[in-house]
Formats: C-alpha cells, sequence, structure tokens
C-alpha cells in the first residue's frame, strides 16, 4: 500500500494577515523552543509572525503586548511540563486573552492523561506528543486543519472604544478606570497628540470639554456620565424585570458568589452594581492566597471569570446603577434607584462592601485623579514606569500594589502609619516586600500634605514618633487607609453599628431578644439582617473577615439561607 505523500504547500491567509497574524510557542527547554520556532517559520513563516517564549508568564506578556497593539494570535503551542506554571495553567490564563485562538499542547507520551483531561479544562483543540519528527507528517498537518479553522471562524478583534483625554484630568482618569474595570476594550489617546487631536476634529470637539469618548459605532459622547457611558459601550443598565426572586446589591466578590449560587440554584436573580464589578478585589493586581489559583490570579481576571459564570447561569448583572433606598412593602422587598425608578423582589442580599477612605491631607482632594488615586488605579501603572511611587497603607491590598508597581517603577515607597506590616499584612507578602530591592518601608510615617499645580509634584511627610516633617518629589500616590461601608444610603431600614456596618443573625441577639420591630416566631438567621428576607455578605457585615474567600463564602451561605426564608413564607 502506498502512503499518500505529506501536504507540503504552506496555507495561504489574505494578505491583511500577513503582518498581524501570530503563531505563539512556549517552552522552558531552549532547544525544543528554537526548534519549534524554526520549524513553524520554515512552513509559516511567509504568512504568519512566529513568536516564542520560554516560560508561561513571559508568554502571557507577550500576549497582552500583542493584544494592546491589535494584533490576532491564530494558534498558541504550549510545552506541558514547565516549571512555575505548566502549560495548562498557562492555556487557561491565556484563553482569557485570546478566547478565539486554536489551543496545542506539547506533551510526553508519559503525560498524555493530563492531556486528555485539558480538553475539557481549556477547551484543548489538539495534544502533539514529542518529538514531532518529522513535522511534514505529525505537525504541519494538525496547524494546517487547525488555521482553516481559525480563519474561517469571526477571530476579528472586537472594535474597540477610544477615548481622547488629558494625562493630568480626574474625569479622564476616571473614565478609563470604569472601561477597564468593566472590561471594555478601548484605546487612549492624549489630547496633546496629533491622533487625539484628528479624533477631537473628527467629533466636532475642540478638547475644551474632556474626556470625549468615541464608541465603536462612531458616535462621540462629551464629558460622559456613569449611566450613559455604560450604556453606550454594551453594558447592560435596564431590568428585564419588575419583580425576582433575588436581588443583590453590590458587585464584589460577595455580590458575584451569590449571584452564581443563586441563578445556578434556580433563582431569578439580578445583580445592581453603581460601578465596575469586582470591588476592592477587583482593582487588586495579584491575589495569591485564594483557593485554587496556586501561582495567584489578578482581580480583574477573577471578577471577568465570575461575571461570565454568573450570565452563564442566567443572572442578570446592571451596570452603573445607584441603589439609593430598601424598602418594604408586605411580602416584597422594594429597590428604589437614583433616577427614581425600582425593582421588587422575595429577597435581597446586600453585598455592597467598603470603599477606601480619603485621606485627609492638605490638597489630597484637588489632585484626586492628578497624581493621588485611591486603590490600585491599574489603568495609571504604565505612567509609573521608571518613576518614583508612594503607596500610603500596610494591608494586603496596599502590598500587592507595591509588588505589582515595583515592577516597572524606579522606587516604591510605602508609607505606613503602624510601627510595622505585620498587624494587619499577610505574612507571604511581607516577605515579597522584604525582598523586593526597590521597595522601602517606611513605617510610622503619614502625609501632611500634597503639593502640585495641576499635578501632583511633592509630598509632605511626617514622622508620628518624632514630629519631623519631609518634602520629597513625587508624582504618583495611592492611598490604602482603611475601609469605610457603603450603606449610608441604607438610612434606618435596617439595622448598622456605629461606624456603618451593617448587623446581621447573632449580632442582633447579643441578649437573645430580637431586634425592635422583628415580626417572626424565629431568630434572625446567620446573616439575615433586621429586615427578614434581607440578608448581607462580604466586607458590609460587621465583623467580617475581609477577604475575598471569606466574601465568596459569605455569598453562596447568603442564597442558602434565602431558600430557606422563601420556604417557610
Amino acid at each position: 500500500m502506498t502512503q499518500a505523500a505529506p501536504r507540503t504547500r504552506a496555507p495561504t491567509t489574505p494578505a491583511a494577515d500577513a503582518t498581524r497574524t501570530v503563531i505563539l510557542t512556549v517552552d522552558d527547554d531552549p532547544g525544543v523552543s528554537r526548534a519549534v520556532a524554526r520549524d513553524l517559520r520554515r512552513r509559516y513563516g511567509a504568512s504568519y509572525r512566529i513568536v516564542r517564549a520560554e516560560s508561561g508568564p513571559s508568554a502571557l506578556d507577550a500576549l497582552r503586548e500583542l493584544k494592546l497593539r491589535g494584533d490576532l494570535v491564530a494558534v498558541i503551542l504550549a510545552d506541558y511540563r514547565m516549571p512555575q506554571m505548566n502549560g495548562i495553567e498557562f492555556l487557561e490564563q491565556a484563553l482569557d486573552v485570546y478566547p478565539g485562538a486554536r489551543r496545542v499542547l506539547l506533551t510526553a507520551y508519559a503525560d498524555t492523561n493530563a492531556a486528555i483531561d485539558a480538553i475539557n479544562v481549556v477547551d484543548l483543540d489538539h495534544y502533539l506528543l514529542k518529538p514531532w519528527d518529522p513535522p511534514e507528517e505529525k505537525l504541519y498537518p494538525v496547524l494546517d486543519d487547525l488555521l482553516t479553522a481559525w480563519r474561517a471562524s469571526d477571530h476579528k478583534p472586537v472594535p474597540s472604544t477610544k477615548v481622547v483625554g488629558h494625562r493630568w484630568s480626574a474625569p479622564s482618569s476616571d473614565v478609563r478606570e470604569f472601561l477597564a474595570r468593566n472590561q471594555v476594550p478601548y484605546r487612549w489617546y492624549s489630547v496633546e497628540e496629533p491622533e487625539g487631536q484628528r479624533l477631537l476634529a473628527a467629533a466636532g470637539q475642540d478638547g475644551q470639554r474632556l474626556p470625549v469618548v468615541v464608541t465603536p459605532d462612531g458616535s462621540a459622547l462629551v464629558e460622559p456620565e456613569a449611566p450613559e457611558l455604560a450604556a453606550r459601550v454594551g453594558l447592560a443598565t435596564t431590568p428585564t424585570a419588575d419583580f425576582y426572586d433575588l436581588v443583590v446589591i453590590g458587585g464584589g466578590p460577595a455580590g458575584l458568589g451569590a449571584a452564581v449560587y443563586g441563578a445556578s440554584e434556580g433563582l431569578r436573580t439580578v445583580l445592581v452594581e453603581r460601578s465596575a464589578t469586582g470591588g476592592q478585589a477587583g482593582q487588586s493586581s495579584r491575589i495569591e492566597n485564594y483557593l485554587g489559583f496556586p501561582d495567584g490570579v489578578s482581580g480583574a481576571q477573577l471578577t471577568d471569570r465570575a461575571r461570565r459564570q454568573a450570565g452563564r447561569f442566567g443572572a442578570e448583572i446592571l451596570t452603573a446603577r445607584e441603589v439609593t433606598a430598601l424598602e418594604t412593602g408586605g411580602a416584597a422587598r422594594v429597590v428604589r434607584f437614583a433616577d427614581g425608578t425600582a425593582i421588587a423582589a422575595h429577597s435581597v442580599i446586600l453585598a455592597t462592601g467598603v470603599q477606601y477612605r480619603q485621606l485627609e491631607a492638605q490638597g489630597c482632594t484637588d489632585l484626586t485623579g492628578c497624581g493621588v488615586y485611591y486603590g490600585s488605579a491599574l489603568t495609571e501603572a504604565a505612567g509609573c514606569q521608571g518613576q518614583d511611587v508612594y503607596i500610603v497603607g500596610g494591608a494586603n491590598s496596599a502590598g500587592q500594589a507595591a509588588m505589582y508597581l515595583a515592577r516597572g517603577a524606579k522606587s516604591v515607597t510605602l508609607l505606613v502609619r503602624g510601627a510595622d506590616l505585620s498587624a494587619s499584612m499577610s505574612y507571604y507578602l511581607i516577605q515579597q516586600i522584604t525582598e523586593a530591592p526597590n521597595i522601602e518601608v517606611r513605617c510610622r510615617t503619614v502625609v501632611d500634605a500634597a503639593h502640585g499645580s495641576g499635578h501632583l509634584e511633592q509630598l509632605t511627610l511626617r514622622h508620628t514618633g518624632t514630629g519631623e516633617t519631609e518634602r520629597v518629589d513625587a508624582q504618583w500616590m495611592f492611598v490604602f487607609i482603611g475601609a469605610a461601608p457603603l450603606t449610608d444610603w441604607l438610612g434606618e431600614s435596617v439595622l448598622r453599628d456605629e461606624r456603618g456596618f451593617i448587623l446581621a443573625g447573632p449580632d442582633l441577639t447579643p441578649d437573645g431578644t430580637p431586634p425592635a420591630g422583628w415580626e417572626l416566631d424565629r431568630p434572625p438567621y446567620h446573616l439575615e439582617t433586621s429586615v427578614p428576607g434581607v440578608f448581607v455578605a462580604g466586607d458590609a457585615r460587621a465583623e467580617s473577615a475581609k477577604r475575598v474567600a471569606s466574601a465568596v463564602g459569605e455569598g453562596a451561605m447568603a442564597v442558602m439561607l434565602v431558600h430557606r426564608y422563601l420556604e417557610q413564607s
């Protein structure tokens, strides 16, 4: 029997793809990495750009850079056995960056079971056994088919929103942060650059009112408020019904956890978020102590996955909707919005979370968004390259931001009011900060004043022990100084403690007596507030653990208690 000759003709691709479309390969063995890239260039080099990396993290960095430039990635080949991050873990994260790219795992015969398992974990398209020689028989036919399938799919990049603004402008910074945290692709253009001027001219604007947002359909929004911006870039802002089984207020880890479990267990669920899902955790550059992510996960990644998961189960997610009141109407719980509209439900979970307290030092208010930022403000990280950065705070969020910014900043200085970091920061973060060569920790130090004309230029620092002050040059300061609960809008509708945190369960009955106005013949459930059928989860609850894992767990537990409440109603 005569064996058919292997295919040797390289596949063609549209001319537009020739300079922009990438085949990426990652292998920690330099020899193998070069060999794979050599074989790929020999066959596909005329039509595709071949990019190689020698570790999972470096390959992810390459993918993110390609994404920012608007390049297309057709195929990703990853070796299974790599230290720090194996091929399956890498492909799982690569899926978030380029979901349409075809995924191939290079593996030894002994690891075929892992490769088979990866088909379900990362939707693997193919696995190849090493060695793949001759490539004409074992490599090229597989890639030819994958490239053909990729070209036939809708792999074009999603049209991006364009933002024209001023570098040192609080409204421009707010719009960028809103889009980034809501996973809306956008391109930033400075008003001082030629392309920014061209976009303004096309929109009929003179640059006096900024930012200007150009939506994918070509519409121009001038100084848009969050609700208008959300609606115009494709985020859901309007509920589809007037009545639900469950309304979740707040889209942090607790709220997203409640939405996932509520919708997956058959409750008609709507989640209402005033700004962006993820809460404070969504702004974290790296969460390393969350179960199931041994290499850590960014807050944005965790938030995006949770949001997609909730949507897949049927939960509605409303963005940029501010809740102003919670009322009781018989068996219904009524949630009122700032625009005067309302929705009602059998039950409500309050997962409003907390916000960073404002720094009261002189000058900080005027410079907020112009060098002074609350939270990590990851959209500003690129501007910190090679700069001296100051971070105020000594808890985990401050430590995570310090480690993230230290990768590109000239120096990072942590300003901590306390005597050391051990009282409020996890041990693993303290160790990392201690080992980082460009991070300095200054304890017993506070900010007395921020100085600058139009943007931050200097800080006055004071040592709380000696009272000595020092003035330092600074263009970047990120503030993480404790948290205040986002519960003022509740008024007296539910009981709160003196700091505004919501009381629930046993905290409502310290002497065994039900709270005033409690009409049921049972005490409140563990996460139930002073209003039957209204529950609280996450950081807004009095004496909560203030950790991502516990917030997600409370969201799930609150749904279980909602079921119990509905069964007995």
